[in-house]
């Protein structure tokens, strides 16, 4: 099988990272506060195998009925593996969009399962295909925004696709904050419907590692049945609860990155790219020169750490994250530079 491949995580230091979505600014006082009081407790005792706390904090601030429809998890990854070790056999099949997140792909191949990829159309639009019902189809995963695009699918697009297929339809909100709609109103409404979201992205907490499932509460029962005994310690449950405490802190980075996101979006135009139209904190960008790797590995030679994407029958170019605007102008700067010496 052909392993997941993280973004380079280098050594603390100069290197400005815009290669893995993470949020440039620290989590909020409130967060940092949860930690060290935790890390003064009784770190000798096992954690809430349930994480309550953190449940009752995210059904409050997201608006949802009751904790009972949510389940934590090791980041939203630790999610996505309970998934599909729940609803997909050996031998059955996961369907995915193309181009996306690639973990879904090693995820099926541990379970020992087959997947197929259901291309993206012109546009980012997701073909009449993704929703046809096939009896081998077990699980359909959708992130949304998608990776690397930045691109949505509109909830009743998808409320629709939910409609056709007898399998669950998972959908992947990790950038949800970043977008102007989002699907958690669809899980009360369907029980095949399921939502994963990540605190790793718009709140800050990345090295937390801290992720969550919403869905109907008989499906979270029995979920609930095969995650490992302790999956989230005591330390990042306690980040978790503070950081859904933080919604106006949540409100102000989202505002400024997004913020951010369009001026790089725009500045990237004007210099050749074509710049896909992204609802996440990060935009895909390609050069009519298709230079990427070059471009890239400049970059990376002065400190600026960016994700070069290559896919099959598709094409490749570069996923920048949205930084400051001190790094995002560094950046561009360099960029700039490059492609004057190489035009």
């Amino acid at each position: 099988m052909q392993p997941y491949t993280p973004g380079e995580q280098p050594a603390p230091g100069k290197t400005v990272k815009l290669n893995t979505n993470e949020n440039p600014y620290p989590p909020p006082k409130a967060v940092v506060e949860a930690i060290q009081h935790a890390a003064t407790g009784a770190i000798n005792r096992y954690p809430d195998p349930v994480a309550t706390a953190f449940r009752r904090a995210a059904a409050n601030a997201l608006g949802l009925p009751g904790p009972e429809w949510i389940l934590a998890g090791n980041g939203s990854d630790e999610i996505l593996t309970m998934l599909v070790r729940g609803f997909v056999g050996e031998g059955q099949r996961l369907r995915l969009p193309y181009p996306s997140y690639i973990l879904y792909r090693t995820l099926a191949d541990i379970q020992g399962a087959d997947w197929e990829q259901v291309a993206f159309e012109d546009g980012w639009k997701l073909p009449a295909a993704f929703g046809e019902t096939a009896d081998n189809v077990r699980l359909v995963f959708l992130p949304n925004p998608n990776s690397p695009s930045g691109t949505v699918v509109p909830p009743e697009e998808i409320e629709q696709l939910a409609s056709t297929m007898t399998c669950p339809l998972v959908v992947d909100e990790a950038y949800a904050d970043f977008a102007e709609t989002n699907c958690l109103d669809l899980v009360q409404k369907h029980e095949n419907i399921l939502v994963t979201r990540t605190l790793s992205k718009s709140y800050g907490l990345a090295g937390i590692r801290f992720g969550f499932l919403v869905a109907q509460p008989h499906v979270i029962a029995e979920l609930a049945k095969i995650k490992d005994s302790y999956n989230c310690d005591m330390i990042s449950i306690a980040a978790a609860t503070a950081a859904m405490g933080c919604q106006d802190w949540l409100a102000d980075v989202v505002a400024k990155m997004n913020a951010t996101r369009s001026r790089l979006a725009e500045r990237l135009a004007t210099l050749g790219f074509n710049v896909t139209p992204s609802q996440a904190n990060f935009v895909w960008c390609q050069h009519p020169s298709g230079d990427h790797q070059g471009m890239y590995e400049f970059l990376k030679k002065n400190q600026i750490l960016v994700r070069f994407m290559k896919f099959p029958e598709w094409g490749d170019g570069l996923r920048i994250s949205v930084g400051t605007d001190e790094q995002i102008d560094v950046c561009l700067m360099l960029l700039e530079n490059y492609l004057k010496k190489n035009a």
